[in-house]
């Protein structure tokens, strides 16, 4: 019997994966592996195993983290394919999960094809006027394809990171002396000036760049933070425009909407890099066990931009925990979600009942920690704090988790049981816990089971498989 570490590695669709996403052909590949055309497509046919050597090629040619490469199914993939099963036209079909798993495995460009479908079918079905009004047969949005891509590059962009590591450090040795650095420097290097404005000024902006005077105006009401974050938003454009372009090009978004929203994403992650370089960033990070108010008082930083920077440390040899973020206002809907890595609760949660976050809302200034397990048995660690509205009334809510097993690595953790964690979902309609009493909807995948004498706690009581 062959032991897991004789099986051979038949990676085929995972390496044709990563040749697109380096916009590469199998010519061009195969040159810069050196081997032959037709060997690569043996690999990619899964014709031929994947060798030791030629793993460590592919890593030291591509900077890529083996780890993650011979890792098991895409989870997110699997459960955007569990849902799509789930679905009222072929629920009955009854498609178990190894097969599932299976195509979210060996065919990731089918799976992406299936969920796009589905997506279409979904925006068809209650968004009738929308199709009529764009009169054109594309329903994926910007944001749902910008979500994709962060998720593919697991919210890290290594090039972009060390452009804004390298310019941080050339233009302050210390985040407290970066800050007075900014406006500086941006109009010794670029003529910019910085002016705090009244927010009349603006007429409806927080922050606006006059490019023909030359002039970065910031909104009164803007915090400290968020001036800061808003001078390096500036210098980004100006001093890392080449690395972002690069890293947007190869990326290839379908249309002009989307790939202005994809270089403003990416104008934002290098702010961010910028003012919380990477290296400092993570050591400090690990040290103080991802305490939220110490990194932000650290680098003069808000306590969603700590939250944010925390889920892009995927820099291989120096990965940091993989956190995931949400941000959630009053009613529930998720206006923000980031992760390290595919999470079902980063990707799906937000709206169980039985989740705790929602406390926070009520309890400004105050951390709500707790462990919850998903269906799956999985378990996360997370963090759920308000925070006020920049601009209006009223406050919005971030959540960032992990899995439970770095729990011991993240200052929330303490006191909490780790052996005991609340029951969640993702979403009432997807979720088949059968004893839930705080049910809103029965799940789609299963058929109701209601009698007229009998009154259970489960609102909506469903046949099991």
């Amino acid at each position: 019997m062959s032991t897991p570490a004789d099986r051979k590695l038949y990676l085929g669709p995972r390496l044709r994966v990563l040749r697109r996403e380096l916009g590469l052909n199998q010519t061009q590949m195969a040159e810069e592996l050196g081997v032959s055309p037709s060997y690569l497509n043996h690999l990619e046919r899964n014709q031929r195993p994947l060798t030791a050597q030629m793993l460590l090629r592919l890593a030291s040619t591509y900077d890529i983290d083996m780890r993650d490469f011979v890792a098991g199914a895409n989870q997110a993939a699997a459960s955007d394919l569990h849902e799509v099963f789930a679905d009222d036209l072929l629920r009955d079909i009854g498609i178990p999960r190894h097969e599932v798993m299976e195509i979210a495995e060996n065919y990731p460009s089918v799976t992406e094809s299936i969920v796009r479908l589905y997506r279409a079918l979904s925006d068809l079905r209650h968004l009738p006027d929308r199709v009529q009004r764009l009169g054109s047969s594309k329903l994926a949005t910007p944001l749902d394809w910008l979500n994709d891509l962060l998720e593919q590059r697991r919210n890290h962009f290594a090039e972009i990171d060390v452009a804004a590591e390298r310019l941080s450090a050339e233009l302050s040795p210390s985040p407290a002396a970066l800050e007075r650095a900014l406006p500086d420097q941006l109009h010794q290097r670029y003529g910019i000036s910085v002016d705090v404005v009244p927010q009349r000024t603006l007429a409806g902006s927080l922050r606006f760049f006059d490019y023909h005077r030359r002039r970065l105006m910031l909104s009164e009401l803007l915090p400290p933070a968020s001036r800061n974050f808003g001078m390096a938003y500036q210098f980004a454009i100006q001093a890392l425009a080449d690395e972002i372009e690069a890293v947007a090009a190869r990326a290839a978004p379908p249309d002009q909407e989307t790939a202005r929203l994809t270089k403003l994403a990416l104008v934002n992650y290098a702010a961010a890099a910028i003012l919380m370089p990477y290296a400092a960033f993570a050591q400090a990070a690990e040290d103080s066990r991802h305490d939220l108010d110490l990194l932000a008082g650290r680098f003069n930083a808000s306590l969603e931009q700590v939250a944010h920077r925390l889920t892009t440390l995927g820099r291989q040899g120096a990965r940091g925990v993989p956190f995931f973020l949400l941000r959630i206002d009053a009613i529930g809907n998720v206006s923000k979600r980031v992760s390290a890595e595919a999470h079902p609760l980063a990707r799906a949660g937000g709206s169980c009942a039985r989740w705790g976050h929602h406390r926070a809302l009520r309890l400004p200034g105050e951390t709500v920690a707790q462990l919850v397990e998903m269906p799956d048995e999985t378990r996360f660690l997370t963090v759920a704090r308000a925070i006020p509205r920049t601009a209006g009334p009223g406050a919005t809510m971030i959540v960032l988790g992990c899995e439970a097993k770095y729990a011991r690595r993240v200052v929330y953790g303490d006191g909490l049981d780790l052996d005991r964690a609340v029951p969640i979902g993702s979403a009432c309609h997807i979720c088949e816990r059968p004893d839930c009493p705080v049910r809103a909807l029965p799940p789609i995948t299963r058929a109701l089971d209601v009698h007229q004498y009998q009154r259970p706690t489960n609102p909506f009581p469903f046949r099991p498989i």
